[in-house]
């Protein structure tokens, strides 16, 4: 099994572990391999010459950046490339530097992996102590036959942990498997339709529509069952939706409501999103009133 030593916190002072973390193996079959590099495996080197020193020894870092600062949201089939990116500072200058993601409840129970695509970051120098790093993360939603697919498991969408990693020309390391949470998100789509179309001023309109979402385990959308979904209302010129009622979608994510008409305008439902799903707007459908 393979060994990694880890950087953390202590008392205000980056230290590498003394202890060693196995790596976790995937809980159910179809996973992709989670086998996490060491740091000597990431970096090249035979020792980690900053175990044991003291804050100084090593790298500094800072503006560790996923996706842009926004959650990451995949559907059931497409891959998707996100950039990642740290700032880190040494008195010798920076050589390389790593990032990744991971999922689980510890360190001992990793469920999820997402490594970079490169083998080494690119790494712009701003001053002869400060550099810019830079990596991609490659996603693949579900798993086929092979087993190939990082989000293999629906389970797998919410809170992730951020692993940042720098070293430095003269071989110090800094390692925090803890740097930060990145959330990773299940893709949404909703539907509206209001009828009938036209329809008399204070006759009956119905409202239906459907919110689903990505299901990484077939790779096919279903309904989000037992959600709140706001019924929104715009006048014909206007570019302001107000709600009208809250409801929740049903036992298959399917919406039905009623209003009376009033004016022209546009219907759509709002969802707000939750922890594992992103919000999302239909968009409006036009009823003519007469």
């Amino acid at each position: 099994m393979r060994i990694r030593a880890t950087v953390a916190a202590v008392s205000g002072a980056l230290a590498l572990s003394a202890l060693a973390v196995p790596a976790a193996q995937a809980a159910g079959q179809g996973a992709p391999s989670l086998d996490r590099p060491s740091v000597a495996e990431r970096f090249g080197t035979s020792s980690a010459r900053s175990a044991f020193g003291v804050a100084t020894a090593a790298p500094t870092v800072s503006n560790v950046t996923v996706n842009a600062g926004k959650n990451i949201v995949l559907g059931t089939t497409v891959a998707k490339t996100v950039n990642v990116s740290l700032t880190a500072s040494h008195p010798s200058g920076i050589e390389d530097a790593y990032i990744d993601l991971w999922h689980g409840a510890n360190l001992d129970n990793i469920d999820g992996y997402l490594p970079p695509s490169e083998d080494a970051a690119s790494c712009t120098a701003t001053s002869a102590t400060t550099s810019k790093c830079k990596l991609t993360i490659t996603i693949t939603p579900g798993a086929d036959d092979d087993g190939e697919g990082e989000l293999y498991a629906n389970s797998l969408a919410g809170t992730w942990h951020v692993t940042a990693a720098v070293l430095s020309q003269d071989g110090e390391i800094y390692w925090n498997d803890f740097y930060k949470t990145q959330k990773v998100q299940r893709l949404s789509k909703l539907t509206v339709n209001a009828s009938p179309e036209p329809v008399k001023k204070g006759k009956t309109i119905t409202v239906t529509g459907k919110l689903s979402r990505a299901n990484w385990e077939d790779r096919k959308y279903h309904g989000y069952t037992g959600q709140p979904v706001k019924l929104q209302f715009r006048k014909k010129n206007s570019n302001t939706y107000t709600t009208v009622k809250t409801i929740k979608t049903n036992s298959t994510g399917n919406l039905s409501t009623t209003v009376k008409a009033s004016v022209d305008g546009y219907f759509r439902y709002s969802f707000a999103g939750t922890s594992t799903t992103p919000a999302v707007n239909a968009t409006g459908d036009f009823v003519d009133v007469r």
